[in-house]
């Protein structure tokens, strides 16, 4: 089955205070963030017409921008009435909302002075990001040669559009080699995270994953830590050597497209998806559903 091309829709986009046709909701060629990365966004999930954590979400948009000096013109109140908005207007109760403010077509060049922020926010039906038959096996990984950058070389606070084009590139060569994603490690060579979401191991009972200070330290990463400790799980956060990850029992990732997804293989290595990602996950699945 063809999938549906993003632009060739129906529904609205609500963009630079406009709520517009689907169709026409465009951006010029020139326009900066394209060309230099200079845009930051969201993903975010509406679950029975709940958005979930959104105002995290708002507040993490706005926080993107200032790591890489972009004012927002719109404030967490009127960008949570937005969301609204656009759910209504496209009639969705399950969702996912992809928001982002970027800088346009004012100013071309690595200067950014003179530049203006637009903000737009899309809304679509969007299921499992990984096939549901996959996933009950678990999901395979392989190492990627390329490794996440030092905090002092990227801004890894930020959900910037610029950083993701290393996952984009770690995630095809994997699916080149018939893997469904990248295993990422950070600059020093410490397990990181996948191609775009956080990952969590598991070994006798208690649930380790690396410190996010490296990289971005996801809402839903977050939830599950807060989620795991309420249920008198032993989490370690902490830096995690790749030679140690055969001796773990269960793997899985999280993020909000990703959810909580098992890990079935890293490279050679097979794991086996168990009980306690099979609690986590229900217990995730009933508290986005809570409000």
């Amino acid at each position: 089955m063809a999938k549906i091309p993003f632009d060739d829709r129906d529904g609205f986009i609500w963009m630079d205070g406009e709520m517009l046709p689907w169709r026409e909701a465009k951006v010029h060629f020139l326009t900066h963030g394209l060309h230099y990365g200079t845009q930051v966004f969201e993903g975010e999930r509406a679950y029975d017409g709940h958005i979930f954590r959104s105002v995290d979400h708002s507040k993490r948009l706005l926080r993107s921008a200032e790591v890489i000096h972009m004012p927002v013109p719109y404030s967490i109140e009127q960008l949570e009435q937005i969301k609204r908005e656009l759910l209504e207007a496209n009639g969705l109760e399950n969702a996912y909302i992809r928001m982002a403010a970027w800088r346009g077509p004012e100013q071309m060049g690595i200067d950014v002075t003179g530049s203006k922020t637009h903000v737009a926010a899309a809304a679509w039906e969007w299921g499992s990001y990984f096939d549901p038959e996959v996933r009950k096996v678990g999901i395979s990984l392989m190492t990627s040669q390329y490794r996440k950058p030092a905090p002092q070389t990227a801004p890894i606070e930020s959900k910037c559009a610029g950083l993701y084009v290393l996952g984009t590139m770690a995630k095809y060569e994997a699916q080149q080699k018939g893997f469904t994603d990248a295993f990422m490690h950070d600059f020093e060579g410490y397990v990181a995270e996948s191609s775009g979401a956080n990952i969590f191991l598991i070994k006798d009972g208690a649930l380790h994953t690396p410190i996010a200070d490296r990289f971005l330290n996801g809402l839903t990463r977050q939830t599950v830590i807060q989620i795991a400790k309420d249920m008198g799980i032993e989490v370690q956060e902490r830096r995690i050597k790749p030679e140690e990850v055969g001796g773990f029992d269960e793997i899985f990732l999280t993020g909000t497209a990703a959810e909580i997804t098992p890990v079935g293989k890293i490279d050679d290595l097979t794991f086996t998806p168990g009980p306690l990602t099979k609690q986590l996950h229900e217990a995730y699945e009933a508290c986005v559903r809570k409000h």
